[in-house]
């Protein structure tokens, strides 16, 4: 009888994703709720510290697979390795993290088994007993719940900052398994990962930002959002028509054409919240919007919202902020 649930670890260039923390919360929260183990499969060459590191967080289990041909990605490698670990533990649930990696091998590892694949969720309610899946659909206008009818193992993958890595619970030390496995050779030729943009600056790791739009007028007025981000600590980010604009580069762009953030404080200045700009936003801890649009779409997310001049409003914040330095 299946049992329990499967993380997958993605590590890049010797590290471990931050998405992978972000899913071990997640996975973590479904299985305290069902009273699931919960074991992680690390794939790659050279690993072991990795492997390592992974056992500092309350997993049962930590499965290596540690072989030359999984030095680089393929699909080939990395569905034959999965496969190969899936029905060795014979999980209820595989559970990944939605990156580009995984978006490219998972659909042809659940294929092997037959299953569907949910993917893209933002989170996860047990009613009566049965995990339900909640997915963003249609440019994050709606949410779909979905629930899975397919018999175990049930794979899904979840949305970058849909969970914070911080909330990855840490162990007394899990077991580390090395699993010694034949891969075949890849029929294709590995390629640099993609990327998306060549970003400066990695917006995901920020832990408060503050964001512009329209509302900020004019690329010298930047200057005034910059010294909130200073005093804050944080980072400086913007809607798609100031980089559009090039006030700011397209790296510090928020939102579906954009990077995809979830820092603990996100602060947004003189932006409306068109749908495409939410998107890459919402999973934030705390939103604090300032408009002077009552019927601005960023309040019906914000946590916190200020009907008002910007110009106003900031410059009295920066003053206030003064006196905790002082």
């Amino acid at each position: 009888m299946a049992n329990g649930i499967l993380v997958f670890a993605e590590q890049r260039g010797g590290s471990l994703n931050r998405a992978t923390f972000e899913t071990i919360a997640a996975a973590q929260t479904l299985g305290r709720t069902l009273g699931q183990a919960i074991e992680a499969v690390l794939l790659g060459y050279g690993v072991a510290e990795l492997a390592a590191q992974l056992a500092g967080y309350d997993l049962s289990r930590v499965i290596q697979i540690d072989h030359e041909r999984l030095a680089e990605y393929t699909p080939d490698a990395y569905a034959q390795a999965m496969e190969h670990v899936v029905r060795m533990v014979n999980p209820k649930y595989v559970i990944m993290p939605h990156t580009y990696l995984v978006r490219d091998f998972a659909p042809k590892l659940a294929a092997r088994f037959k299953r569907d694949l949910i993917s893209d969720c933002v989170r996860v309610n047990v009613v009566e007993g049965r995990p339900i899946f909640t997915r963003r659909v249609f440019l994050g206008k709606m949410d779909a719940d979905v629930a899975s009818d397919d018999d175990p193992p049930i794979f899904v993958t979840f949305q970058s900052g849909a969970y914070r890595a911080e909330q990855a619970a840490k162990g007394a030390g899990a077991n580390i398994s090395q699993i010694d496995l034949e891969i075949n050779e890849p029929r294709t030729k590995p390629e640099p990962a993609f990327q998306e943009v060549k970003q400066a600056v990695d917006l995901s790791k920020a832990e408060i930002i503050v964001a512009v739009g329209r509302g900020i007028k004019s690329q010298e007025n930047l200057a005034l959002a910059q010294q909130l981000a200073d005093l804050l600590g944080g980072e400086l980010a913007a809607s798609r028509p100031i980089c559009d604009a090039g006030w700011l580069p397209i790296d510090r762009q928020i939102g579906s054409s954009g990077q995809t953030v979830a820092p603990k404080l996100y602060i947004a200045l003189g932006i409306s919240g068109a749908i495409q700009h939410l998107v890459g936003m919402k999973n934030a801890g705390t939103i604090v919007a300032i408009n002077k649009d009552p019927e601005a779409p960023i309040f019906d997310v914000a946590d916190y919202g200020i009907v008002g001049d910007l110009f106003e409003v900031v410059p009295a914040l920066i003053e206030e902020l003064k006196k905790f330095r002082t």
